[in-house]
C-alpha cells in the first residue's frame, strides 16, 4: 500500500475522543496497520516497543495519550483525579528516557492540569483542556515541521547527493517531518535530489521507514548499509548529511539514533556539512551538555535474532544495545529549527533562539 508524506498520520484521537489511533510502525514496510490504543499499559508498551516512534511524534503520542486517560478518571474527587494522573504521567516517562519530547508533552499537560486545578475548576473541566492542549500540541507539531523544511531546503542545492541515519520523515513527527522535510519539500519544489538512507542497525528504520516515506514520494533513494557511509563520502557523492534528533542540551550536543556520532565524525574527516534538524521541543535547557543525556539501552534480542529467521550470533554470545549516541556540538554544521537555523557558539545561539519562549505552548 502507498501512504505518502501528505496522507500519513501516524497518531490521531479517535473520533469519541476515547482513545489514540496509531500507524503500528513495527509493521512497516510490509503491512500498513492501525490500532487503537485506550489503556496506560498499552500506551507505554505503544512508546516502549517503537510501535509510535520519534520524538515529536512520541510528543503528539504522550499530549493525546494524557487527555485519554484523564477522561477515565472525571468521577474522582479533584485530589485523586491529580494523582492518578501524576503517576500516570511519570510511567509514560519511563517507556524511553532519552527523547525529550515525551517528557515535555507530559510536563506540558501535567501544567495545563495544575492550572485548572487552582482555579477550581471540576476534573471534567479539566479534561476538556487537556484535549485542547492536546489538539494544539499536535497543530504546533505540523507548522514547526514545515518550517524546519524551508530553513533545511535553503541550505541545499538541485541534484545535492544527501545522507540520512534513521527516519526523521512523517512516520516520525506529523507530515513533512524534520530531517526528510527539506528533501520532501524540495521534491514539491522541483528539486531532485539522490538520497542514500543508512540502514541503521539494529532496527532498520532507514531501511524501513525511510526508504518507504522516499520511495512512495517519488525521491531517487539508495538504502546503503551503515558501514558505507565512508566509502559514499570519499567518492564524492554526498553533499550533506541531515539527521533528526532526539534531545539537544544546552550546550548543542545532540543525541540521535545509535550511529549518528559516527557519521558525524566520517562528515568532519571529509569536509561535509552535517545539520541535524529539530523543533524547539527538543531542546532541553535542563541539560548543560550531552554527557548528561541519559541513552536507552534496549532487548539484546534487536540485534541477535530479531530480524533473523535464526539467531546470527552463537549461543552464549553477549549483545549491547544502546539505542542512541550523542554527536558533540564541534561536528554539528548547524542546528535547524522551526526558531531559525542556529549555528556555533551553540551556547549563545541556543538561549537566544529560547529567550522569552516557555517550554509549552508558543
Amino acid at each position: 500500500m502507498a501512504l505518502t508524506y501528505k496522507d500519513t498520520d501516524p497518531v490521531r484521537l479517535s473520533e469519541d475522543r476515547k482513545s489514540i489511533i496509531i500507524l503500528d510502525q513495527t509493521k512497516l514496510p510490509g503491512e500498513v496497520v492501525y490500532q487503537s490504543i485506550d489503556t496506560l499499559d498499552g500506551m507505554y508498551d505503544a512508546i516502549k516497543t517503537l510501535a509510535v516512534r520519534g520524538a515529536p511524534c512520541i510528543g503528539v503520542f504522550a499530549g493525546y495519550c494524557m487527555a485519554v486517560l484523564a477522561s477515565g478518571y472525571c468521577g474522582l474527587d479533584t485530589e485523586d483525579f491529580v494523582k492518578k494522573l501524576e503517576a500516570d504521567g511519570e510511567y509514560l516517562n519511563s517507556s524511553r528516557p532519552t527523547a525529550v519530547n515525551l517528557s515535555w508533552a507530559v510536563k506540558r499537560q501535567l501544567g495545563i492540569m495544575d492550572s485548572g486545578m487552582k482555579s477550581g475548576i471540576s476534573p471534567e473541566r479539566i479534561t476538556d483542556r487537556l484535549f485542547d492542549e492536546a489538539a494544539a500540541i499536535h497543530e504546533e507539531d505540523i507548522r514547526m515541521c514545515m518550517k524546519i523544511a524551508e530553513q533545511g531546503l535553503s541550505l541545499l542545492k538541485d541534484g545535492d547527493g544527501l545522507l540520512t541515519h534513521c527516519n526523521a520523515g512523517a512516520l516520525a513527527t506529523t507530515r513533512y517531518g524534520t530531517g526528510l522535510g527539506p528533501i520532501l519539500l524540495g521534491r514539491e519544489r522541483g528539486y531532485n535530489f539522490h538520497v542514500y538512507s543508512d540502514e541503521t542497525r539494529p532496527l532498520l528504520q532507514g531501511a524501513r521507514l525511510t526508504a518507504f516515506e522516499l520511495v512512495n514520494a517519488g525521491v531517487d533513494e539508495t538504502v546503503v548499509c551503515d558501514n558505507m557511509a565512508s566509502l559514499l563520502m570519499k567518492q564524492g557523492k554526498i553533499q550533506a548529511v541531515l539527521v533528526g534528533c532526539d534531545r539537544i542540551a544546552a550546550n548543542g550536543d545532540a543525541a540521535n539514533k545509535i550511529g549518528t556520532s559516527g557519521v558525524a565524525i566520517i562528515a568532519r574527516y571529509y569536509g561535509i556539512p552535517f545539520y541535524v534538524l529539530g523543533p524547539y521541543s527538543t531542546i532541553d535547557l535542563d541539560t548543560p551538555k550531552g554527557d548528561d543525556i541519559v541513552i536507552e539501552t534496549r532487548d539484546p534480542e534487536e540485534i541477535g535474532s530479531l530480524w533473523y529467521e535464526k539467531p546470527m550470533a552463537p549461543r552464549g554470545a553477549k549483545f549491547y544495545n544502546p539505542a542512541f549516541d550523542v554527536t558533540d556540538h564541534s561536528l554539528i554544521t548547524a542546528i535547524i529549527t522551526d526558531r531559525g537555523i542556529l549555528r556555533p557558539p551553540y551556547d549563545k545561539a541556543i538561549a537566544g533562539a529560547m529567550i522569552g519562549k516557555k517550554r509549552g505552548r508558543k
